[in-house]
């Protein structure tokens, strides 16, 4: 969506709470639970619809496990430009991409990229980002897509990331859908603005990491279940 026009807003959270559509397209009221065993006909909804915005070449906003998101198919190069658009994102700084679960990791890296990856994404490097929120939405939505989503934080960089999608609103006009899933997080809090935890696997046995929200609890993780250290230690 372009040319000032708002775009559809779903509601969709995690935890439950109430649904609301675009101008009554959606609208009624009913609780998602956080796993749904199989979708309800509301949060199914909401699916298909951020689903075929993103198949249709359309960057969707997105609630995550950690902060707001707008997230395009990665296989899609045109959308890959217009996420470095929206956020006039330095064409250098590399997206990451989301998936449903980690099976899936193998199909597009291993150490570094396979050939399956599209090759506009961030190919100014070998290595790959994957993330796998810790978000039922988001990895339903990842599951629902054809490949894998570029996903970036909802707002411009250099910015404050968003916690709640009146944050972003001044980007609403260059997306084709916002998902509403209410506060993501505690908007008093700065530490829930760092985003997720990042780790980069330099040589084996060995992560390197930067300051997020999780950080702590992540090196902790990644140390006792897989034998990884910190690269400072």
């Amino acid at each position: 969506a372009s040319g000032g026009r708002r775009p559809g807003r779903l509601s969709a959270p995690a935890a439950p709470g109430r649904l609301r559509g675009p101008e009554g397209a959606l609208r009624g009221r009913g609780r998602l639970p956080a796993e749904p065993p199989s979708l309800s006909p509301g949060w199914a909804e909401v699916l298909a619809a951020a689903a075929g915005a993103l198949q249709a070449g359309g960057l969707v906003a997105v609630p995550t496990d950690t902060v707001y998101g707008v997230a395009c198919l990665a296989q899609d190069s045109r959308a890959v430009r217009s996420i470095y658009g929206l956020k006039g994102r330095n064409g250098r700084k590399p997206l990451a991409i989301c998936l449903g679960d980690v099976e899936h990791i193998y199909r597009y890296c291993h150490v570094n990229r396979s050939e399956e990856l599209n090759k506009d994404l961030n190919p100014f490097t070998s290595l790959v980002g994957v993330r796998i929120p810790n978000h039922p939405f988001i990895r339903e939505l990842a599951r629902a897509c054809s490949g894998p989503l570029a996903l970036t934080s909802a707002n411009i960089s250099s910015q404050a990331s968003t916690l709640t999608v009146s944050e972003f609103q001044d980007l609403w006009p260059q997306l084709s859908l916002v998902i509403d899933g209410g506060p993501v997080g505690d908007v008093q809090s700065p530490e829930c603005r760092l985003g997720s935890t990042c780790g980069r696997l330099i040589c084996v046995g060995e992560v390197h990491h930067h300051p997020t929200c999780a950080l702590q609890s992540t090196v902790e993780i990644l140390r006792q279940k897989y034998g990884l250290v910190p690269e400072s230690s």
